[in-house]
């Protein structure tokens, strides 16, 4: 473990630098991010966890361009993040399918929106469709899908989208165990087949410690980078890895880590 935040080798494809959020609560001024200062390697997979409150899906949402810092800047690709854009996409907690679209046509819709041609629709489709394991649902409409398949519909429509980024805020939060750790292995297979720059945001120790090539905690509001971990576990991953004295581990200092946030006085933590 690394107690203090180290930045992954380049080439870049996020930067944050410096980066503050203020604004004026019930009580006066709540500073929900301050001076943060990140780095994101291209087709890397970051997880993102840390107490509620502490800024984690406002930093999300300052990279996809919905929110905007008080101070500082965010590059991705080396160009400003000014505003949403193609290169970037998102995938919610809540489910995002479009209940009027099958299956099917809810993975082509950015690709549609964009005018691409019909060959080259069907053909991302198709990959994508078959890649979360969806082949036999594509014309199936969302009301006959179970959340863990509406959720796949989300992670094809994203990728399907060509993003050389893809953020993700507690994805599978809403789901149950079982199903939720079988998402896992199947984002993490999804992801070796067709890398991207992730950023996956998470309450849950065990999926960050399992999906993310780093895991960094970030600490109470105001939120900071706290500590950061790289498992070094291999880049193909079931679910016998959560078993393994090395992940345990991880899974030990991590949860002792958070539990010693919760400790903290209040005026300690901000």
């Amino acid at each position: 473990m690394d107690q203090s935040p180290a930045l992954p080798p380049s080439p870049a494809k996020i930067v944050a630098e410096n980066l503050s959020v203020r604004f004026e609560g019930a009580h006066g001024e709540v500073v929900a991010l301050d001076r943060i200062a990140l780095s994101v390697a291209e087709n890397e997979f970051l997880c993102i966890m840390g107490p509620s409150g502490c800024g984690k899906t406002t930093l999300l949402n300052i990279i996809a361009g919905i929110v905007f810092p008080t101070s500082g800047s965010v590059r991705v690709g080396g160009a400003p993040v000014l505003g949403p854009g193609p290169d970037r996409a998102v995938v919610f907690q809540e489910d995002a399918v479009f209940p009027w679209m099958t299956v099917e046509d809810n993975v082509a819709y950015s690709l549609r929106m964009r005018h691409r041609p019909k060959a080259e629709v069907e053909r991302v489709v198709d990959h994508y469709v078959r890649l979360v394991g969806l082949a036999d649902f594509r014309k199936a409409w969302p009301r006959q899908l179970s959340g863990g398949m509406k959720k796949r519909v989300d992670l094809a429509r994203g990728y399907a989208a060509d993003p050389e980024v893809l953020l993700m805020d507690e994805p599978f939060g809403a789901l149950d165990i079982m199903t939720k750790e079988r998402l896992q292995e199947e984002l993490r297979k999804l992801w070796l087949a067709a890398p991207r720059t992730v950023v996956f945001i998470t309450h849950d120790l065990e999926e960050a410690l399992f999906l993310g090539d780093r895991v960094i905690l970030m600490s109470p509001r105001p939120g900071r980078i706290d500590r950061e971990y790289r498992p070094h576990f291999p880049p193909e991953r079931d679910m016998s890895l959560k078993t393994r004295p090395e992940f345990l581990r991880y899974a030990v200092e991590l949860r002792e880590a958070l539990q010693a946030q919760e400790r903290k006085p209040s005026s300690e933590a901000a």
